[in-house]
């Protein structure tokens, strides 16, 4: 199970107004935010870093526009004073930031990862910390996706893109857990 040390961050990627654009479609997890926010305030009365990741986009045609009222953070996900927030414009976290020299300036063993969407920016961050080093934790009901076609044309459900995204990195690339599991940690001295 999950050792939670005091330097471990809790990485919340795009949790933004943007994803409320109905263009996107059906989704799953409408907890999703609920739970990322009961993470984020456990992460701030811990005194554990909480680093915020937005998407943003030079295009006025993008929902991430990066002047655009979308691209705001939700309100279960305002970043505090103080608080880090990454800008990327591509779905690693780590391509054209600064994250990666954060977490090794924090000497973090393991980081905790959160966010939209499982299959996209959450996926391809998750899978660059495991490759860094990170032990990332993955808490699969603080995460959400949406249905989409396959090549055929198969609809495929949120439901199922999420689950399939978990089994894949599962073990090789993070720990999955839930928001209770994880939470429960801090209880265990």
């Amino acid at each position: 199970m999950v050792q939670l040390a005091q330097s471990i961050p809790i990485i919340v990627i795009d949790v933004q107004v943007a994803f409320n654009d109905p263009s996107w479609g059906r989704r799953n997890n409408y907890d999703a935010e609920n739970k990322i926010s009961k993470l984020i305030h456990s992460w701030r009365e811990n005194k554990r870093p909480v680093i915020f990741v937005q998407h943003v986009s030079e295009k006025e045609e993008s929902v991430f526009y990066k002047q655009g009222d979308m691209v705001q953070f939700k309100e279960e996900a305002q970043p505090e004073d103080g608080e880090v927030v990454i800008r990327k414009s591509v779905n690693s976290a780590f391509i054209g930031t600064d994250l990666l020299d954060r977490l090794k300036a924090m000497n973090c063993e393991r980081v905790v990862i959160v966010g939209l969407t499982t299959n996209h920016c959450v996926e391809t961050t998750t899978r660059m910390a495991g490759n860094y080093g990170f032990s990332p934790i993955l808490v699969e009901d603080a995460c959400a996706t949406f249905d989409r076609h396959g090549l055929d044309g198969t609809n495929f459900t949120a439901e199922q893109i999420h689950e399939m995204t978990l089994v894949n990195l599962n073990e090789e690339f993070a720990e999955i857990v839930t928001t209770e599991q994880l939470l429960r940690q801090f209880s265990t001295p």
